[in-house]
């Protein structure tokens, strides 16, 4: 069995809050059982703090998943990926979901209610990893809209014993959203397997709302770092029977501006509790610091990994428009892009800062645009409500800070503006890479083609912009900001007109 050794950390974002959920089902009928033979995790963790959460400029929170598959997405995926495989992984590559040797209800499951004809490439590529004993680590990386939500969901699903009512499989992620739509995933795709799930995330209620909830006994766990170490700290979350332990966003779970902490900390107590178990880690990003991380605490764990270069997806064209001032951003959006854009889908744009986000939307809500906006100010039922209106298409245009850069799929959106450059908060200061790959995301999912707009005023805007060009190797071209028919003639070559 495999060890992950724990590594000193620094401080990380403030937890969330409790909530109290109630148990929900996954189906009626018999699922799988799988014996555990989970990797080992041991270590310490020293030094731990927890530090307060920025009040202006909102970090990356938001990610609601669906997981529709494309072919183009696939054929880009395939020659991409880099793999290092533990010495006695039995590797193969599964074509069928039924080489997988899953119980009928999860196959039921796949087909009947996820509309799923066969694996996706990162599916039939880390399935097998997943599934196969010894169970060693994963640390898996791949594009947006690629399926990875399925690998680890059918992951956990595949290896809980739904005979056995006690906690079998925990999946971390950075935000309430995130752990909702996972949770959704998981009920959809297990609605026949007999398995019950509870989402620990934050309310709006207090923290008491923890210390009312009764002993945890379903079998899937999914929800915020805060929140499960909280349930397990107070014992209402016992670990003892943990086989599968799921990382989502992971890039951003142990990042040391992240919840390092807060995640190492559940790690570690499933060691305690337990000797350890399989430990899996998503995310469509990894910087090298965190790559290298989380290498040395999961030292014989099975990588898959992309290039930073060839995560640029060729879908999403990107453009750089160099405006005259900051005044004229506002009527750049609504004289150039808003009209070129107009029979298209939704779009989003992206700002830095939550005054920002009020600011643009108070003067584009005074100018008759129909929009929204979203930051970390606001209630967590404020945000679901945000969500529902632009998902379900009665607001076209969506202004959001970075709680919505990650993992946000809505179909719908063929447009991202990049009204302010993502920068990092820390040092080394600079244009931040990964958020940038992450918010143009947003648009170009699943495979479909999306465009992407960046408003640069002062020359720092340009240097940025030419630092993340160079990153990715990927050609921005430019869109002069006074030209009506430059803006719909590349929205054409985008595939968008």
């Amino acid at each position: 069995m495999d060890s992950i050794a724990e590594e000193q950390d620094r401080p990380a974002e403030t937890e969330d809050e409790p909530s109290e959920e109630a148990p929900r089902a996954a189906g009626t009928e018999e699922g799988i059982s799988k014996e555990d033979g989970g990797a080992s995790v041991t270590g310490e963790i020293s030094s731990l703090s927890i530090s307060s959460a920025d009040d202006v400029v909102d970090k990356p929170e938001m990610t609601l998943k669906s997981e529709k598959l494309n072919e183009e997405v696939e054929a880009a995926e395939v020659s991409q990926i880099k793999t290092v495989l533990a010495a006695d992984t039995p590797y193969s590559w599964a074509q069928t979901f039924e080489e997988l040797n899953i119980s009928e209800n999860l196959l039921r499951g796949l087909y009947s209610e996820m509309k799923f004809e066969r694996p996706s490439k990162i599916q039939g590529l880390t399935l097998p990893m997943i599934l196969s004993p010894p169970y060693h680590h994963l640390i898996a990386q791949a594009h947006n809209g690629s399926g990875k939500t399925t690998c680890f969901v059918l992951g956990m699903l595949s290896r809980v014993d739904p005979e056995v009512q006690a906690p079998q499989a925990i999946c971390v992620c950075p935000t309430r959203e995130l752990a909702i739509q996972n949770e959704e995933v998981l009920l959809k795709m297990g609605k026949f397997a007999n398995i019950t799930s509870a989402c620990a995330i934050s309310t709006d209620f207090n923290k008491q709302s923890s210390t009312r909830r009764g002993q945890v006994v379903d079998q899937v766990i999914i929800g915020t770092p805060g929140t499960i170490k909280r349930w397990i700290s107070t014992k209402i979350l016992n670990t003892k029977q943990i086989k599968i332990l799921v990382f989502d966003e992971a890039d951003h779970m142990l990042a040391q501006d992240g919840f390092q902490d807060d995640s190492l900390r559940i790690i570690q107590n499933i060691t305690k509790s337990n000797g350890g178990c399989q430990v899996l880690f998503f995310s469509a990003t990894f910087n090298e610091n965190v790559k290298n991380f989380t290498v040395r605490i999961a030292p014989k764990a099975n990588q898959v990994f992309v290039k930073k270069e060839e995560l640029s997806l060729d879908v999403i064209k990107q453009y750089r428009v160099r405006c005259p001032s900051d005044a004229e951003k506002v009527n750049i959006l609504k004289d150039r892009i808003f009209p070129a854009a107009e029979k298209l889908g939704q779009s989003i744009i992206f700002v830095r800062t939550r005054a920002s986000a009020s600011n643009l939307h108070r003067r584009l809500d005074a100018d008759g645009y129909k929009c929204t906006s979203i930051q970390g100010g606001l209630s967590n039922e404020d945000r679901d409500r945000v969500i529902r209106e632009f998902r379900s298409g009665q607001t076209k245009i969506l202004i959001s800070t970075d709680v919505l850069a990650r993992g946000f799929d809505q179909a719908q959106v063929t447009l991202v503006v990049n009204y302010d450059l993502p920068l990092k908060n820390a040092p080394p200061y600079g244009p931040d890479y990964e958020l940038y790959l992450h918010r143009i995301g947003r648009s170009g999912r699943f495979g479909r083609k999306g465009a992407a707009f960046n408003l640069l005023v002062s020359a720092a805007d340009e240097e940025n912009l030419n630092q993340i060009s160079q990153y990715f190797s990927r050609d921005i071209p430019e869109v002069p900001w006074d030209d009506d028919e430059a803006f719909e003639k590349v929205l054409k070559e985008a595939g968008l007109a």
